[in-house]
């Protein structure tokens, strides 16, 4: 799978209708409809573009939506979502963490209390991170699958190592995040999240 597939797939996946559950299962399906290769190869792909959203400014953005209360899990399951978004708002939060403010799924969240969201509003996306395996598991008739998906998705990043990776350095601050999601307006440290 290369990367215009990939994005294709993201793309597809941003735009379908739905809620969480029904596009996963979209995914899975066209997933399944390749072979077990290219499950591996899918979740490469996701990695890599999981890998580019870790900077400082992005876990800027990320603490202010959400209060302050972004963990290393979830700021990893944040880059699963942003990855879902789709090539275009992917590339232009990487460009400028601020895009965020522009994205509906955030906007959506403005001026309400974190204990309000419901699981599916978060911008956080976990469950994504597990549709390949579970693909490549179907596709080969193996229950438990996971050494032999993590050793190939293995070789596959280790041939991919000395790729040039471009990774966007945003330097600008989050004005429009800022504005919209004020520090005094999280929840207190401490406070229980949806």
């Amino acid at each position: 799978m290369d990367d215009k597939t990939f994005w294709a797939l993201m793309d597809g996946l941003s735009r379908r209708a739905g809620g969480r559950h029904e596009r996963l299962e979209w995914l899975s399906g066209t997933l399944r409809s390749g072979s077990a290769a290219e499950a591996v190869e899918f979740q490469a792909r996701l990695e890599a573009a999981c890998a580019a959203v870790a900077t400082g400014a992005l876990w800027r953005a990320v603490r202010r939506i959400e209060g302050g209360l972004c963990s290393d899990d979830g700021f990893d399951y944040f880059a699963l979502w942003l990855v879902a978004q789709g090539q275009g708002t992917y590339r232009a939060v990487l460009a400028d963490p601020d895009a965020l403010a522009d994205v509906a799924e955030v906007r959506a969240l403005v001026g309400r209390d974190l204990r309000e969201w419901r699981d599916d509003e978060w911008p956080e996306w976990e469950e994504l991170d597990y549709v390949a395996q579970e693909v490549f598991g179907e596709l080969t008739g193996q229950e438990d699958c996971e050494e032999a998906f993590y050793g190939a998705l293995d070789a596959i990043q280790e041939a991919e190592e000395d790729t040039d990776t471009a990774e966007a350095v945003a330097t600008a601050g989050t004005p429009r995040l800022d504005a919209l999601f004020p520090a005094e307006a999280g929840l207190a440290p401490g406070a229980p999240a949806g």
